[in-house]
């Protein structure tokens, strides 16, 4: 039931409440005054109470019906504006595979004229060491030979660069093509859920319609529901309890042989949505680190950890959406072996004004209101308030949690929460005793570059 009904309901019985106590009062008072004889006063309740009512309900059914109108339009519009972006994006997905295609053409073309540039040197070069054999050869002659060699070097210098770029650029164009994929996914899970939302409309419309022709007044049950959510205390007291600790271990060989492994300890929680479950945090807790020039790792290994049991770590995978937010996939059952809650991610992410903030690291806690900004949907942006526990100083890597007690989502920066709505992967690390395979150096570029075309408000 609407809630402006059920407040509608109240009042007009809070009001009956009232006038049958004062004209009891008054029936009281005259028997007082006149005699001690005991008397029985029956109130007769408002014969057009019960009309009062169906025509209040009708009212709320009115604008129930007008409400649900307004939420179709939206809804159509909203899907027309997913298609919309659905086209766009299938349309630079196209023009991306066509400026690859073009690309590819262009590095065969260069690589053949390297290849036959490469055979003119080796031509120039046999016959200047023959003709340098030769008596007869004269300096004019042998300077031309050397300068048409140098000519020919230089050539195959510019074609190697040129090869070199086009490398970078179809790089570049295969990760563009890899986010306009996730992008369309994303845009078709949003208009399934649109789709759902509308349906559960429809379902709540027919179910006030039948409970309108069917009111009645003696069987009326009236709930209130405390959305005040759970406390502070109460989340973090939850995040002590079922943390779990990240250890990475990264190994590289420096310079002259020197040792330059890394290690990394830190804590987060397990999520699921609704379907896989993963532990997730900042890449900055683990040993990896975004850069123009990417680390080569040798190794890489890793364990969860809750009390006394542990489970290693198969692979890290980078969001689609940040790349900076990272997250390691774990089966059901070695979940169950680890022996802790599974937070959901939030079902209604801005159901509430605040949200409360988790350090990983630092061991801190607070509440903090959020902003919505329209110009980035997968971002709110946390405003500090009032201080509840240590140092409060949120940080990127802060886990962000809901009033319901569900993981809302993770610090890209200092300001910036991503919320999680689903878990899709970018680039992906296998874990192991052996990397070189899997250019780790590539992938963390490729996510550098991506990070740092993000808005400058999100670095």
């Amino acid at each position: 039931m609407n809630r402006s009904i059920l407040i509608v309901i109240c009042d007009f019985l809070l009001l009956s409440l009232l006038t049958f106590s004062t004209d009891l009062s008054k029936i009281v008072g005259q028997d007082e005054s006149t005699s001690t004889v005991k008397a029985h006063v029956t109130a007769k309740p408002p014969e057009n109470s019960g009309k009062d009512l169906a025509a209040v309900m009708k009212q709320a059914l009115a604008e129930e019906q007008g409400n649900r109108e307004q939420l179709q339009a939206e809804l159509a519009q909203a899907r027309e504006t997913a298609r919309q972006q659905e086209e766009q994006a299938a349309q630079q997905a196209r023009q991306v595979q066509q400026m690859m295609q073009q690309l590819q053409q262009q590095r065969t073309e260069l690589e053949k004229q390297y290849a036959l540039a490469q055979t003119n040197i080796q031509t120039l070069t046999q016959k200047l060491q023959s003709s340098a054999s030769e008596a007869s050869m004269t300096k004019e002659k042998l300077a031309a030979r050397e300068a048409e060699l140098q000519k020919q070097k230089v050539v195959a210098g510019n074609l190697q660069q040129q090869i070199e770029l086009l490398n970078s650029r179809l790089q570049s164009a295969e990760t563009e093509k890899r986010l306009s994929s996730g992008q369309i996914a994303m845009m078709q899970q949003q208009v399934q859920a649109e789709q759902a939302q509308n349906a559960r409309l429809v379902e709540g419309y027919k179910t006030l319609a039948t409970n309108n022709n069917t009111v009645n007044i003696s069987n009326t049950r009236v709930e209130f529901r405390d959305d005040r959510g759970l406390t502070a205390n109460t989340i973090f007291d939850d995040f002590v309890k079922n943390r779990v600790q990240t250890s990475f271990y990264a190994v590289r060989t420096g310079l002259f042989g020197s040792d330059s492994s890394r290690n990394k300890i830190s804590q987060t929680v397990l999520v699921t949505d609704g379907a896989n479950t993963y532990a997730l945090c900042h890449v900055q807790d683990t040993p990896l680190t975004l850069a123009d020039r990417g680390t080569d790792w040798q190794g890489l290994t890793g364990l969860l950890i809750h009390n006394q049991a542990q489970i290693a770590i198969r692979s890290l995978s980078f969001h689609v959406q940040d790349p900076r937010v990272v997250y390691m996939p774990i089966t059901k059952a070695e979940a169950a072996q680890l022996g802790c809650k599974v937070f959901p991610i939030s079902s209604d992410p801005y159901k509430f004004q605040d949200a409360v903030l988790v350090g990983a690291r630092e061991g801190y806690y607070g509440q903090c209101s959020f902003q919505i900004d329209l110009t980035m949907p997968e971002y709110v942006k946390m405003v500090r308030s009032k201080q509840l526990s240590g140092k409060f100083s949120p940080s990127r890597g802060d886990l962000v949690f809901s009033h319901a007690g569900e993981l809302l989502g993770v610090m890209a920066n200092d300001s910036y929460c991503l919320v999680l709505h689903e878990f899709a992967e970018s680039e992906s690390v296998q874990f192991g005793p052996s990397l070189q395979n899997q250019h780790t150096g590539e992938i963390l570029s490729r996510m550098y570059s991506y990070a740092y075309q993000l808005p400058s408000r999100l670095q």
